[in-house]
């Protein structure tokens, strides 16, 4: 699905899209957005920030919110490049970040990255535990003390591969490659931000996830 308001555009990224053998809803506008994202239930939103009547912002955050739609992955499309914009769109959830103008044929391929890591997360066991918390890999589902923690599907990926990989340390690099489907310069923040945000969500147990300067990090082995 697609929330632009620039007709131009969303056509352009339509079109690429269906060429990748996609089906694509298109919306001008947040609040027709949102219902038509509730009743159609995208496998993916593309986002602009800019909206006439509802801020992209408001319109990620509502779609987070909702138990309908806080699941689909939302890649955020705008002509804002400040770092703090691209923070702030993460830290509402969204999964990925592009700015305009930007090429086509690469908004694709992060779309099917996104999609990959959504549908086939990881390979081997299915279950995983450390301590209280428990990620279910067949339901996408992880729970502390038995209740559920809404994570977006990044914040699942991330928290798999550090869990997956318990005491041992991995580098921003890496967990770029592994999580986001690729390495970009200059987004070591983007695993920092979803760092941050995991922690919170963890709790008593976000300092499980511990900082080792100048390398990356690394998910506690054994409870201290």
């Amino acid at each position: 699905m697609i929330i632009e308001d620039e007709k131009d555009i969303a056509d352009l990224v339509e079109y690429h899209l269906k060429q990748s053998g996609f089906q694509v809803i298109q919306a001008y506008d947040g609040p027709s957005g949102l219902e038509k994202a509730k009743k159609g239930r995208p496998k993916l939103i593309i986002l602009d920030l800019m909206l006439p009547e509802m801020d992209g912002r408001d319109v990620c955050r509502a779609l987070k919110s909702n138990p309908l739609t806080q699941s689909i992955p939302i890649v955020m499309l705008t002509a804002k490049a400040e770092e703090v914009d691209r923070i702030v769109g993460f830290e509402l959830g969204a999964d990925d970040y592009v700015t305009k103008p930007f090429n086509p044929r690469e908004l694709v391929l992060r779309v099917k990255a996104i999609l990959r890591r959504k549908e086939s997360p990881q390979e081997g066991n299915k279950y995983y535990q450390a301590g209280e918390l428990v990620i279910d890999v067949d339901r996408h589902l992880v729970t502390l003390q038995g209740k559920p923690i809404p994570l977006t599907t990044t914040e699942f990926k991330l928290l798999y591969e550090l869990v997956c990989n318990r005491g041992r340390v991995k580098t921003r690099n890496y967990l770029l490659d592994r999580v986001w489907g690729y390495t970009y310069e200059g987004y070591a923040r983007t695993v920092d931000t979803h760092i941050r945000r995991l922690r919170e969500k963890l709790g008593s147990m976000g300092d499980w996830i511990e900082t080792i300067r100048g390398v990356g990090y690394r998910f506690r082995e054994e409870e201290e």
